[in-house]
């Protein structure tokens, strides 16, 4: 059975990472994805655990290595640019040695997506409008492309999957809103820059941080308060640059610069900080993967690796189930959900210190960072913080 046909909605990190695997497998996958190419831009991540293996497996890692970043400390700064806090990224390295990156997550995705070799049927600038499915089969319609007949549907549109909201319901359903929003952007010719510095300022209940690229690119990262969500369309930008440009426009350090540099940004990525709680991530013949079921939040820190390994296990349950997805679904949704739900409750907890609300807040996040420079709190601290539960089984 495991010559499916499969359609996976989201061409981002989870969706080619499960149609990798499930044409290693000899299923035949299809792609949807509702922009007209891969994205780019976006910000950057750092990448480890169970994610980072399945790179290794998937032989990514001498090009993934090419395109990371040499991130050497996160330097916190007050008003006037000063040292505040911070740590080294010796830190993390004493936990993971090597196994640990830091890259653009569009270049990722890139990556990802080459590696199908073009072998992939990718429908870009389309998007899953209607999903009705029987026993034995899915009927798929498209907002462009004539209806099409799936065996399975795999839904990888991450936090606002059209998958889940057409078969599972609304997003409000399952969405918990931790009461942050966060925007990142990149431009050419910023004219701070230091090289191998994550620099971040933090004013009560906002943060922003920069980091430099190759290219003489910049990439900005800004998270803010509110404990109510925004009134905002998802792509007006011209609205989202003006909340921007209203929450940090009386703020220090570089912020005047910032906030001009933003005017010239074209691809502005703008999103509430929530995670996605489900109590059952399949319906029948169709399966969530990735945030579209189980995001942590942006500021988690593994979402990436975590919609990857996930893929992984998705595509080798299907192929150890030949092509039984009532039993591959089951075992998915076994072996990860419990893990995943600690994930979430971490991550929540995690969220408030990167944008403490309270000048007291901000001062001992910054102490406790300092302390992150003596090896045995490093390691205590880091150890609990990117400990990776996940199990990696092998599919042969």
């Amino acid at each position: 059975m495991n010559n499916l046909k499969v359609l996976i909605s989201g061409a981002g990190i989870a969706g080619p990472s499960v149609a990798y695997w499930l044409r290693h497998y000899g299923f035949e996958p299809v792609l949807v994805e509702r922009a007209p190419a891969i994205r780019t831009g976006g910000y950057v991540v750092d990448f480890w655990g169970l994610g980072f293996k399945v790179a290794d497996q998937m032989g990514l890692l001498p090009a993934l290595k090419d395109d990371a970043y040499d991130i050497n400390e996160v330097r916190i700064v007050d008003d006037h640019g000063r040292r505040a806090g911070g740590f080294s990224v010796d830190a993390i390295k004493s936990v993971l040695g090597d196994r640990f990156l830091s890259v653009l997550r569009s270049d990722l995705a890139r990556l990802i997506y080459d590696s199908l070799d073009g072998q992939v049927r990718t429908m870009f600038g389309d998007t899953v409008t209607a999903i009705e499915q029987d026993e034995n089969t899915v009927r798929v319609s498209f907002r462009e492309a004539p209806p099409e007949n799936f065996d399975l549907v795999i839904g990888a549109g991450g936090l606002h999957s059209p998958v889940r909201e057409i078969v599972f319901g609304p997003e409000q359903r399952f969405e918990k809103y931790l009461g942050y929003y966060t925007a990142s952007f990149i431009v050419t010719g910023y004219p701070h820059r230091d090289p191998h510095a994550y620099v971040s300022y933090t004013p009560p209940g906002r943060q922003v941080s920069r980091y430099a690229l190759r290219g003489d690119r910049t990439v900005f990262f800004f998270v803010f308060a509110t404990d109510e969500r925004l009134p905002i369309a998802p792509h007006d930008t011209a609205a989202q640059k003006r909340i921007l440009r209203e929450v940090f426009r009386h703020d220090g350090w570089e912020c005047p610069a910032i906030l001009k540099a933003l005017d010239d940004a074209e691809d502005l990525y703008f999103d509430a900080v929530s995670q996605i709680r489900m109590p059952a991530w399949t319906n029948g013949r169709v399966a969530l993967v990735g945030d579209a079921c189980s995001c942590p939040s942006l500021l988690a820190g593994q979402g990436t690796s975590l919609a990857m390994g996930a893929a992984y296990i998705l595509a080798g349950e299907l192929k150890k189930a030949d092509g039984d997805h009532r039993v591959a679904f089951k075992a998915y949704e076994d072996m990860l959900k419990p893990v995943l739900a600690g994930k979430q409750r971490s991550a929540a907890k995690f969220a408030g210190s990167f944008a403490p609300r309270t000048k007291l807040g901000i001062f001992v996040r910054n102490q406790v960072t300092r302390l992150m420079t003596r090896p045995v709190v490093a390691k205590l601290f880091m150890g609990r913080l990117l400990n990776d539960p996940l199990p990696f089984p092998r599919y042969s």
